[in-house]
């Protein structure tokens, strides 16, 4: 089983980024290439062909490679509910929910028995692995129970990368530092350093890199400049450093929740030229943008309480009564209807919570989770563009479709020929789905966002465009080319065939 493994001096070094990269270029080099991430932790998340969910990282990963994201990609996923609770998924399905302190004691040793299956399926499928690793491999009070750094390295004999950030500054220190806290089996097994987001002159780095290299003994394979790119982040943490744009003709706000989730839905949005996309906390004002959307979230209930105590689901229930447009994604959609319960307490305590009323609609949360793929046809904003994106939510939704008391015509309509995925209401001003992905659809998207250009007076976009699949194709290809004519993975390769 060959495999390379990318570790990094802290979290955000680069890993997920190098690794779509190799992915990328090893796979267009003629390797039959896989992704592979023991644990993740991250809120963003995809559903396989099979109904399994994995990191969304490694489904773009996957995706790099030229292949189908599977299960056994990221064996484990964890995603933080709060109170140092976290839900495990384990093979793609829900586990559980538990707290650190326990999760150790209970998932350690399934755990590592899901990574060496997945490891086992991938190695006889696959020319290459590219492990990634997750935060350090040097946290010492953690590596007893690390299950995704250097156990992985060593069960594989896999050379090892080592990324270091030096837009934060103190690099060297950080490269040295990690070195040294490895045991020195591990540190055998690093055998290339690479410097992410590299500001200045190679020329006078240089001297620094003569010196590690001397120092530690393995050679600095790639100095990478530092430069914009679309990959989507494993957490809420990066939508902080995000700016919106100044001169676009449409502002967009999405409200970022507490325990935010699969904000990878709004990529399509940030790629349209015309169109801002604005964060809004749960203290900031919402002013008045041509559309304001609720995401989904990991723990719907407290998002939404969370929403009421700041008196933002005040100023968004203003905003739909002065006309405003509105769309919920997923824990969004259920946040949007009257009532949500939770008789099991799965979201942590047991309850039964006032929505914001916009929506005819009940939820009750319920510990089946719902994930799988879908293919559906669209009846607004026009009629039968296909459609495609994935379920993945913890709660089953009904929806009273109420009639107009004066005209007895319907207030609501579904959204796509699938009843159960989506409504809108007759003015088209309210929407609400559980597809995440929507936008990924070009022309569903360029007709919603024409929508919002018809009430400004603007001319609309053409809607006969490609899918962001085509976008995210050329983002890749454009990540791996940026990215690899600053690599020499000669001292990597030559070892796969030791």
């Amino acid at each position: 089983m060959k495999a390379i493994m990318v570790v990094g001096t802290t979290s955000h070094a680069g890993k997920s980024l190098l690794t779509t990269a190799l992915c990328r270029i090893l796979s267009r080099r003629g390797w039959r290439v896989a992704p592979f991430k023991g644990q993740n932790m991250a809120l963003n998340s995809y559903v396989t062909p099979s109904g399994g969910e994995i990191g969304y990282a490694q489904a773009v990963q996957a995706w790099a490679a030229g292949i189908a994201p599977r299960v056994e990609m990221n064996p484990i996923l964890l995603k933080p509910q709060g109170d140092m609770t976290s839900q495990v998924i384990l093979k793609g399905r829900a586990a559980g929910r538990i707290n650190a302190a326990d999760y150790y004691e209970q998932f350690f040793e399934p755990g590592w028995q899901a990574i060496e299956e997945s490891l086992q399926r991938l190695g006889e499928e696959f020319d290459l692995i590219i492990c990634e690793g997750a935060g350090s491999p040097a946290e010492i009070n953690l590596k007893h129970r690390d299950l995704t750094n250097m156990r992985v390295a060593k069960y594989l004999n896999a050379p090892t990368i080592l990324v270091v950030d030096i837009d934060r500054g103190g690099a060297f220190a950080h490269v040295v530092g990690t070195l040294e806290l490895l045991d020195p089996d591990e540190r055998a097994l690093v055998r290339g350093i690479v410097i992410n987001k590299f500001r200045g002159q190679r020329s006078i780095l240089q001297p620094g890199i003569d010196w590690l290299q001397e120092r530690t003994g393995i050679p600095v394979i790639g100095v990478v400049p530092w430069f914009e790119n679309s990959l989507p982040a494993e957490d809420s943490l990066s939508l902080m450093d995000r700016r919106e744009g100044s001169s676009s003709e449409l502002t967009i706000a999405v409200v970022r929740l507490p325990r935010i989730s699969n904000f990878t839905d709004f990529d399509p949005l940030e790629s349209e030229a015309s169109v801002s996309v604005r964060y809004v906390g749960l203290r900031d004002t919402l002013g008045y943008p041509d559309a304001l959307i609720l995401p989904g979230s990991k723990t719907t209930i407290p998002d939404l309480v969370a929403m009421q105590r700041t008196g933002l689901a005040e100023e968004i229930q203003n905003y739909a009564a002065a006309g405003g447009t509105i769309l919920g994604i997923c824990g969004g959609y259920q946040m949007m209807g009257k009532v949500l319960a939770d008789p099991e307490g799965v979201e942590g305590q047991e309850g039964r919570y006032k929505g914001l009323g916009l929506f005819p609609l009940k939820t009750v949360i319920t510990g089946q989770k719902v994930a799988r793929q879908r293919l559906v046809s669209s009846n607004f904003p026009q009629e039968g563009l296909p459609v495609a994106g994935y379920e993945l939510h913890q709660g089953r939704s009904h929806l009273a479709m109420e009639p107009d008391p004066d005209t007895g015509k319907p207030l609501f309509q579904h959204l796509f020929d699938d009843t159960n995925l989506g409504v809108v209401d007759v003015t088209q001003s309210l929407w609400g789905t559980y597809l995440h992905g929507i936008f990924d659809n070009g022309p569903w998207r360029r007709a919603w966002l024409n929508r919002l250009r018809q009430q400004r007076g603007l001319k609309s976009l053409p809607t006969g465009i490609s899918n962001y699949r085509e976008q995210r194709e050329s983002m890749l290809d454009g990540i791996a080319e940026s990215i690899g004519k600053h690599l020499d993975l000669t001292p990597i390769l030559s070892q796969l065939d030791k």
